[in-house]
């Protein structure tokens, strides 16, 4: 069956809120990522407002690093978790969000990353979090895809790390322009959506929103990704 997993940094909800909420309803996403949610002030109530907006829940628990999974009323979350990643000093506190979801037979381990402007901490961090997301895998029998803003493009470390185990989605079908910031005058790739390599991918690209509600939601653009996956595999170890 098809699945839509996205991925979309919101920079704080610094911008304009209907445009963003516009923004994120055309995604029609089943299960969106995001990257610089809300987590100061009245950080929970304001990302549940924003999910509620869009016909969307906050399925992750947390709010380290920033990052969470939001779901749609298709899929049912059978586990969620946040994990702080390894601490540099001097550096931003990054995290990982990870929803195993499942629709229709299909089980998904789906992951919300957002990586440093560090070179080496980008590194670690990936192989960090890919670890972290392979044993929710194999745990719940579970297809990994892993949505995220990496801060580097696809001819560098962590990148190529990342698209060395999982399906870089743009590459293998992309569809319509790559570039994601920023997003008024998109340059360059460094917001993607990465899945195992048994979850065909059918096309990804942006949304299909208007260039002046993508310009006032965000500094980055959206990356959706539709993916054809097959029923989940048996896990004696799952324990929904």
């Amino acid at each position: 069956m098809k699945v839509r997993v996205a991925t979309y940094n919101l920079r704080g909800l610094r911008d304009s809120a209907s445009a963003l909420t516009r923004v994120i309803t055309s995604l029609r996403a089943d299960v969106l990522c995001v990257q610089e949610a809300p987590r100061l002030v009245r950080w929970r109530a304001r990302r549940q407002a924003l999910a509620a907006a869009a016909g969307l829940r906050v399925a992750t628990p947390g709010r380290v690093g920033g990052v969470a999974v939001l779901t749609g009323p298709r899929v049912g979350v059978l586990h969620a978790e946040t994990h702080p990643l390894r601490v540099f000093l001097g550096l931003e506190a990054r995290g990982l969000a990870v929803a195993v979801v499942q629709t229709e037979g299909a089980r998904l381990a789906v992951g919300s990353l957002h990586l440093d402007l560090n070179d080496p901490a980008r590194v670690h961090h990936a192989a960090e979090a890919m670890a972290i997301m392979e044993r929710a895998a194999t745990r719940f029998g579970a297809a990994i895809v892993l949505g995220g803003d990496l801060n580097e493009q696809a001819h560098q470390p962590a990148w190529r790390f990342l698209a060395g185990r999982l399906a870089d989605c743009y590459a293998t079908a992309p569809r319509g322009d790559g570039p994601t910031f920023t997003a008024r005058n998109p340059a360059v790739r460094i917001d993607g959506v990465f899945a195992a390599r048994e979850a065909q991918v059918v096309a990804c690209g942006g949304a299909e929103a208007s260039g002046a509600d993508l310009a006032a939601a965000s500094d980055h653009l959206p990356v959706v990704a539709e993916l054809r996956v097959g029923v989940c595999r048996a896990s004696a170890s799952a324990n929904p």
